[in-house]
């Protein structure tokens, strides 16, 4: 999980469409067109690798379908991801792709997907939507974020972050901020937001839900984990010093086919877990209309810049 310093923090672009575009270069070979390094990340974002797997792994079979990925290494943002797609089985109701996305020689991701012919006949249930203000009552996160800048409290160094953050906003996924609370009885704390794609307009219906939503499943995920840990970026050194945050893996089961990622889509997201230098999501995505769309889990890593104890050696740290 190395840095790139080749890379030049290229910003995400605004449309959808050029994030998600492949190239096919053979009949189960692909190549990304364009990647982007979003603010202060590691490398490229894992929505964008998820996302272009997938288009490259759809277009390989015919019905609908979940997924698991996982990250092996930040893929850099200067030369193009290779995805290699594996007909792994077709069967009557379900078929499987793997998809391997390589760069530089090295497998960087990998994904498996299980394509399913939809059975509507068959029961149907669902968690109810949470209690949410309605996205026209919601401010949009680039606005909060320029005001948040704006503080007479803020720092010269704080005001600058805030605002860069800001201008990294302008990717293709609009994003409101919908609330946040704990329950009282387990401590459970719930994070809330709007999302959804800027534009979806060369996009039908099926292809949204097998690959803009995978793109929005990894949009805030991973930082619910270091909110509800208390980690900060202004501390410099301690236990709430926030170190690194990157993913391991990431699954997305879909229940819906029926929705439009050009609309709002509530994405209620919680932590159930971090400990061991690691750290556990999970989320559900409603309509607007409150049906139930997938629910998403991922696991990734958390660190504080806290050093690890006297006692670990040298050679039980090269071996982690």
């Amino acid at each position: 999980m190395a840095d790139h310093p080749l890379d030049n923090n290229q910003a995400e672009p605004s449309d959808i469409s050029h994030a998600l575009d492949v190239e096919q270069l053979d009949l189960n070979l692909y190549r990304s067109r364009n990647l982007s390094l979003p603010f202060e990340a590691r490398g490229v974002f894992g929505g964008q690798v998820i996302s272009q797997a997938l288009v490259a792994a759809t277009r390989c079979v015919k019905p609908e379908f979940a997924l698991h990925s996982y990250f092996l290494l930040s893929a850099s943002a200067s030369a193009p991801l290779l995805y290699y797609v594996d007909r792994v089985r077709d069967g009557r109701s379900y078929s499987t792709r793997a998809v391997r996305a390589v760069q530089g020689g090295r497998t960087v991701f990998i994904m498996l997907c299980s394509f399913q012919i939809p059975e509507f006949w068959h029961p149907s249930r669902q968690w109810t939507v949470p209690q949410a203000p309605r996205p026209e009552e919601c401010e949009m996160d680039v606005v909060h974020i320029r005001r948040w800048a704006e503080q007479p409290d803020q720092t010269r160094e704080g005001r600058m972050r805030l605002l860069a953050l800001a201008k990294a906003q302008e990717s293709p996924v609009s994003v409101k901020f919908a609330g946040d609370s704990i329950n009282e009885l387990d401590g459970r704390w719930r994070f809330m937001y709007w999302m959804k794609a800027k534009t979806t307009r060369q996009y039908p219906a099926a292809f949204q839900k097998k690959c803009i939503l995978a793109y929005i499943t990894d949009t805030y995920f991973l930082p619910v984990a270091s909110n509800i840990s208390r980690l900060k970026r202004s501390v410099s050194e301690g236990p709430t010093a926030f170190g690194m945050a990157s993913s391991l893996d990431h699954s997305v089961v879909y229940y819906k086919n029926d929705f439009d990622c050009g609309d709002w889509l509530l994405f209620v997201m919680t932590s159930p877990a971090a400990a061991m230098g690691r750290a556990f999501c999970s989320g559900l995505l409603y309509s607007k209309d409150g049906a139930l769309l997938a629910v998403v889990n991922q696991e990734g890593v958390l660190r504080t810049k806290i050093r690890a104890p006297n006692e670990v050696t040298s050679q039980t740290k090269a071996r982690l």
